[in-house]
């Protein structure tokens, strides 16, 4: 084997390293969200927390407005003080919040230590696939960011038959949602480990002016002679960076930057109103409102978990293969027909038998889309339209608007379903599911197939035109 095979072997396996390494963030996202699914019911016993659906909802939500928190300002960390170094720093923030959620006595104290776990997650959904993105060559950037996908579902699917073992085996102990919790703590520790070993990315170093750290790492994980092409494209965007003061929500008034921004933010709210977390977060609890006993259902919620986890692998290999808006669009089209089958079958069938299977049957259609298509675009879209100067912020407060949808749906899912019905509430997302698909097919561009700074050069052209009328201008 010639010594430029072995160079460039070397360069596929650090990068896998560091995927790898980076996306055991995406592990600990998916395992808290997806944990609570099959924790609620015992929690909600009387000898324990005693939950309403009220206090249930806030025990639920509090993770996801501490996540919106999280995903704005740790961008602006990420921006400051690295990538890495501040997913070091979420590491040790899941560990100690794991630990705090696992043992707390009362409500309180558990949506206090809820909220730090959001925390640690929201950083985690901006700062990863941002990472992601900046260490992977273009060609291979798709499937290199949407890999913390299946990292995400990989980690629901742990906590889904974590909790049906511990559910089955222990469910007679009554606080063995503890134990659920508290296995969180394995994957807080793996991700610290890994990302001792990793570099920063190249990007960041070269638009900190530490341009010779920045091209060795280039060198690190590309062959020389695509390393120093590359650092050229990195140095002639951060010389245009360098025109403007330091990154700030004002730097959005531009008319192209702002199309930008609103584009990442209505992006990141599509993927939430498809009611995908009514059933991450919820599952167990619908499979018992359409007719399974509580052990059946956390038994049955695992198939959820494993139909994320292939789809997402499905994604990741299509995104490579078509664009990603009509990806996006054929996945809101899917969920939200199952969605509309589930409301529809909730009334046909309800008191049967069939039921609980129609609706698990449906919910695994819809999880089929969720995940392999609108998961793995949304992230990724986040992660590459923003420019450089302004990507942990614009994808900071992207994401933040997503948890903050997703915290008002975990918080209004309990009550809506105790008020109103599970078919009447899953109405509810089919009519936003069709909102999402009109705002796509009328504002996303099309990303695939460009670097990180010919996206940035193609927005500055098309939108930084002061004689041209943007879509978002004609809106306002």
């Amino acid at each position: 084997m010639s010594s430029q095979a072995v160079k460039k072997r070397d360069h596929k396996s650090y990068l896998q390293v560091i995927m790898i390494s980076a996306t055991f963030g995406g592990l600990l996202f998916g395992y808290d969200t997806g944990v609570i699914n099959g924790a609620l019911p015992f929690m909600s016993r009387p000898d324990q927390l005693n939950l309403t659906p009220v206090t249930e909802g806030f025990v639920t939500s509090s993770l996801l407005f501490g996540a919106a928190v999280g995903a704005f300002y740790g961008g602006r960390l990420a921006d400051r003080f690295g990538r890495r170094k501040m997913i070091l720093n979420l590491a040790l923030l899941f560990f100690l919040a794991t630990l705090g959620t696992a043992f707390a006595p009362n409500v309180p104290v558990m949506v206090v230590f809820r909220f730090l776990l959001g925390l640690a997650v929201g950083g985690a959904s901006s700062m990863v696939p941002a990472f992601l993105a900046e260490m992977a060559p273009a060609e291979k950037r798709g499937r290199m960011v949407t890999q913390n996908e299946i990292m995400i579902t990989g980690g629901q699917l742990l906590a889904y038959v974590f909790n049906a073992v511990l559910g089955v085996t222990l469910g007679d102990i009554g606080h063995v949602w503890r134990y659920m919790l508290i296995l969180c703590a394995i994957p807080a520790v793996m991700l610290f480990i890994g990302m001792l070993i990793v570099p920063e990315s190249p990007r960041w170093l070269a638009s900190k002016g530490r341009k010779e750290e920045a091209l060795k790492v280039l060198k690190q994980i590309r062959d020389e002679n695509r390393a120093l092409d590359e650092y050229k494209e990195i140095e002639e965007a951060v010389k245009k960076d360098e025109e403007f003061k330091k990154a700030s929500i004002k730097d959005f008034k531009a008319p192209w930057l702002r199309r930008i921004l609103l584009i990442g933010i209505g992006v990141a709210m599509v993927n939430q109103i498809t009611g995908v977390n009514s059933i991450m977060y919820y599952g167990t609890q619908i499979l018992q409102e359409s007719g399974f006993g509580t052990q059946a259902a956390l038994i049955a919620n695992i198939s959820n978990g494993l139909i994320s986890v292939l789809s997402v692998c499905f994604g990741i290999w299509l995104i490579g293969k078509i664009n990603r808006r009509p990806m996006l669009i054929a996945g809101l089209s899917g969920t939200s027909s199952a969605l509309l089958l589930i409301a529809i079958f909730s009334n046909v069938l309800e008191g049967t038998a069939a039921l609980p299977y129609v609706v698990l049957s449906l919910m695994g259609l819809f999880l089929i889309f969720m995940q392999g298509c609108i998961g793995p675009v949304t992230w990724l879209v986040i992660a590459e339209i923003f420019p450089q100067r302004l990507r942990g912020l614009g994808s900071g407060i992207s994401v933040f608007f997503l948890w903050i949808v997703n915290a008002i749906i975990g918080f209004s899912f309990p009550v809506l379903l105790g008020t109103i019905g599970l078919s009447a509430t899953f109405f509810v997302f089919v009519a936003l599911g069709i909102m999402g698909i009109i705002f796509v097919y009328k504002c996303m561009p099309e990303t695939n197939g460009k670097t990180l700074e010919e996206l940035e050069e193609e927005f500055r052209l098309k939108y930084d035109k002061s004689s041209k009328v943007t879509l978002i201008d004609k809106v306002q």
